[in-house]
């Protein structure tokens, strides 16, 4: 019997497999000896000690869904059978949302309100959504012009390692995982080594959902494995959610074998805040745009761009929404945020925003840990003001709970900040005059922009531009992302 199992009676979420690791199907020993702790943002405390996965488990992981992709079923299968397993393996995980929530809070730190959110509402949706499309896509047609009859097909690209982040594995499945084996092929699931709970919940979905043997393994795996999976020559695509330090890094482990990649990275998402609208009616949805999940969102909206003519008034408003965020315990109901997800996390939004005053903004809101928090991973909502665009952290993404307001002269100047950005993933429009907002949106170098609200589709494609990452997610453009287009020349040729 494996000494890997919960530590404590905090963790009340019946976790299976805690000594295990998952790989081609199923629950094995690690082949290694070492281990992670599960470390409860909100309290600091160890939950739980799982195994540490070892680039002998990495090897196992990728030789099976080599032969899986190679010599299975899984890549040969009518679209229409794979969409079936892929329903009996969402069917699964929607069993198991309350348990995943839990475990999310446990892990992670996030409120169960955030949770109910992400996991229950968003995750089911796009998940449910990719499985109702992909039998209807154009997987295969006949093309026909003046020289040659041409079959054109999607097939599935082949084993894809699946980099997820801790701030969304569950929507992660219907966004990654679920499209890349709804197109056929065989997914090594890399999770983040803060993700072991939900890991194992979701890994246990999957294997009661019945997947032919190598179709599907994961492991929440720290950094040295992670590297060597990136590697692996048995890896046709590496898809990952992360920071643009790390894709960089992807994007050079894999240039030597011309292996695929798709990079949905991060953000310095704006918000154009226009002289027509009504501000309390704003900050119904800009607020939690900004401060959602602590920060720890990809389309957060960091930077809001307000007139100069109006921009005392709206820092003033912003800063009394922030101030009356409750920061809390994460299992108390009412608490509006929990604790950011880790130490570092703590420390990159200490030293970004002491850098940040150095050069000369001026915290509104916030700006230190929470009164009466004096243990786990706490920040109080923080609002700089006086910020300007030269400033780091105008332009760098701090991935926790500081927004900077800005000031712009007009709607132009408004749009040339909004771009003045190595980053280009989501933004919000605010205006009344809805044509304008439209027009504005169209200039905006971004993924998506939101009108009068804030986030995106989740159903429809979503990625960024410029630094912000290569490639979609959602809806057909997300599934068709993990195929290749090859052509059957079937009569006639062309000639030049």
């Amino acid at each position: 019997m494996s000494s890997f199992v919960a530590t404590t009676g905090t963790l009340d979420v019946d976790i299976p497999a805690l000594d295990k690791v998952f790989i081609a199907g199923e629950w094995v020993e690690s082949t290694g000896s070492g281990h992670i702790d599960v470390i409860m943002p909100s309290t600091e405390e160890i939950v739980a000690t799982v195994p540490s996965p070892t680039t002998e488990d990495a090897d196992a992981a990728v030789a099976a869904a080599r032969a899986a992709f190679d010599d299975g079923p899984w890549p040969r299968m009518a679209v229409d059978e794979r969409a079936r397993i892929c329903r009996v393996f969402a069917d699964e995980l929607e069993s198991r949302l309350d348990a995943l929530n839990r475990a999310w809070t446990f892990e992670s730190g996030y409120t169960r309100a955030h949770g109910e959110m992400i996991n229950s509402g968003a995750g089911s949706a796009i998940w449910g959504h990719a499985i109702e499309i992909a039998p209807t896509l154009n997987w295969e047609e006949i093309r026909t012009n003046a020289s040659s009859e041409v079959m054109v097909q999607h097939q599935p690209i082949g084993t894809v390692l699946a980099i997820l982040t801790y701030n969304g594995p569950v929507p992660l499945m219907g966004m990654k995982v679920i499209p890349a084996l709804l197109a056929g092929c065989p997914v090594v699931v890399k999770f983040a080594p803060e993700s072991q709970l939900t890991a194992r919940l979701i890994l246990d979905a999957a294997e009661a959902a019945g997947f032919p043997v190598g179709v599907i393994s994961g492991l929440a795996a720290e950094l040295d494995t992670s590297k060597y999976l990136v590697r692996h020559p048995g890896i046709d695509m590496v898809h990952m959610t992360g920071g643009t330090a790390v894709a960089k890094e992807v994007v050079k482990e894999t240039s030597e074998r011309l292996a695929r990649a798709g990079l949905e990275l991060g953000g310095k998402s704006p918000a154009i805040i226009a002289d027509d609208v009504d501000i309390d009616e704003v900050l119904a949805t800009l607020v939690p745009g900004a401060v959602g999940g602590c920060g720890q969102v990809c389309v957060a909206l960091s930077r809001i761009l307000v007139s100069r003519s109006r921009y005392d008034e709206v820092v003033g408003k912003l800063a009394a929404a922030f101030d009356a965020i409750k920061v809390g315990d994460p299992f108390d109901p009412t608490s509006d945020l929990g604790p950011l997800a880790n130490k570092r996390a703590v420390e990159r939004t200490e030293r970004m925003l002491a850098t940040a005053i150095e050069e000369g903004a001026v915290v509104a809101a916030g700006g230190k840990r929470p009164d009466g928090l004096d243990r786990g991973h706490y920040f109080a909502p923080t609002l700089l003001r006086d910020v300007t665009t030269d400033m780091e952290i105008a332009q760098e993404e701090v991935f926790g709970p500081i927004t900077v307001v800005i000031a712009y002269d007009d709607l132009d100047d408004a749009v040339r900040i909004a771009n003045d950005s190595k980053y280009g993933l989501a933004a919000s429009v605010y205006a009344k005059d809805r044509a304008k907002a439209l027009e504005i949106a169209r200039r905006i170098r971004s993924g998506g922009v939101a009108l009068n609200l804030a986030g995106c589709s989740l159903t429809e494609p979503f990625g960024g531009v410029k630094q912000s990452g290569w490639g979609r997610e959602c809806g057909a453009e997300g599934i068709l992302e993990f195929t290749e287009t090859k052509q059957i020349l079937l009569s006639g040729a062309y000639s030049a």
